[in-house]
């Protein structure tokens, strides 16, 4: 009897990781149970704690816990080999790392992946798609990104976070947030350089609440990026959302360098999906040219830091990463931001 309530206590953390995944299932089945128990009662407390925690360091400790990870892996392996531990025991600790991981992911952040619809949360009616309503909102994007264009943008990251949290605070009651839900302090990628090779320019960090941004951003790319990560903290999980969010609040700032900034980066991706337009070219030249010119120099600027190899494997982790947490399109999905902005567009338009 000893010897099972041994076996038993050692694998606590694969029970309660399998309990886990149980209740992922059922939240997954049930979006709006989720959103008022999770996403809007559990969530924002746990953010306000451990936001505040981690703010108190420079570094990021998000990172410090994946090198640690890392490092344990490596020491387990080594002394697997050098046959210091059985492979009973190494299968053991490995397993019960890797579940006290997921409990923690989910536990502390993972469950906003089953919370309610953007359109549901927002109240903004979904469209079927058209071609006309489509070039609507690009003729808006274009026209703000022209009116709004800086020859130089000078705003410093401070100044940029302080406009982007007085532009969250200021939208929190559409935007179904509950400000301030913590704090927000903006942290360097600590492997920088690697994660610009794989063309990453952030990532949230959900096991202490960071906010993680790539030095290596240009300087009109900062404010959509960290409007975007800040979307994340504020339990917004969907890519398509985060961009959705991060255009609204660039776009609704105060400040013309960050509506300039949220549209510019907005573009891109009505751009892309523009290609397959007959006008295409016509759409391309109604951009100012420095408007132009600032497209060429982010791209450019990326080309020379990526390394396709690791972008790819990258790509694909994420993409399984996002389609097991029931994102049915993954990586794909950045790009639903541009029928999200469609149909608020048209929404405000009495379209």
């Amino acid at each position: 009897m000893q010897k099972y309530r041994s076996i038993l206590r050692s694998l606590i953390p694969v029970l309660l990781a399998i309990f886990t995944f149980g209740l992922t299932e059922m939240a997954a089945n049930h979006p709006e149970t989720t959103e008022d128990i999770y996403s809007k009662g559990v969530y924002p407390f746990v953010a306000s704690v451990l936001s505040r925690v981690s703010a108190v360091f420079p570094f990021s400790l998000d990172d410090l816990l994946y090198i640690f990870l890392i490092l344990g892996f490596l020491t387990l392996t080594v002394l697997l080999f050098l046959r210091k531990a059985t492979i009973k025991r190494y299968f053991l600790l490995l397993v019960n790392i890797l579940s006290v991981v997921y409990i923690l992911f989910y536990w502390l952040w993972g469950f906003n992946y089953f919370r309610e619809h953007l359109n549901s949360r927002l109240d903004i009616p979904e469209q079927k798609a058209s071609t006309e309503k489509f070039r609507s909102a690009l003729d808006i994007l274009i026209n703000s990104a022209n009116t709004n264009h800086v020859d130089t943008f000078s705003l410093k990251k401070d100044e940029i976070n302080s406009l982007i949290e007085d532009s969250y605070k200021d939208m929190s009651h559409f935007l179904e947030i509950d400000y301030p839900q913590g704090v927000r302090r903006p942290k360097n990628i600590t492997f920088s350089k690697l994660f610009a090779k794989a063309t990453i320019s952030g990532y949230f960090g959900p096991f202490f609440n960071e906010i993680h941004i790539n030095k290596y951003l240009l300087p009109v790319e900062y404010p959509w990026t960290l409007a975007h990560e800040k979307s994340h903290q504020f339990g917004i999980t969907s890519e398509a959302e985060a961009n959705f969010y991060a255009w609204l609040v660039c776009n609704n700032s105060s400040n013309k360098q960050i509506r300039y900034a949220g549209n510019l980066n907005l573009l891109f991706y009505f751009l892309y999906d523009a290609r397959k337009l007959n006008d295409y070219q016509d759409i391309v030249n109604s951009l100012d040219e420095s408007v132009r010119n600032d497209i060429k120099k982010i791209i450019a600027h990326w080309s020379t830091l990526r390394n396709r190899h690791i972008e790819k494997v990258a790509e694909k982790a994420n993409d399984t990463y996002l389609k097991t947490n029931k994102v049915e399109k993954g990586i794909d999905d950045y790009d639903g931001v541009v029928r999200f902005v469609t149909e608020f567009l048209s929404m405000q338009n009495g379209n």
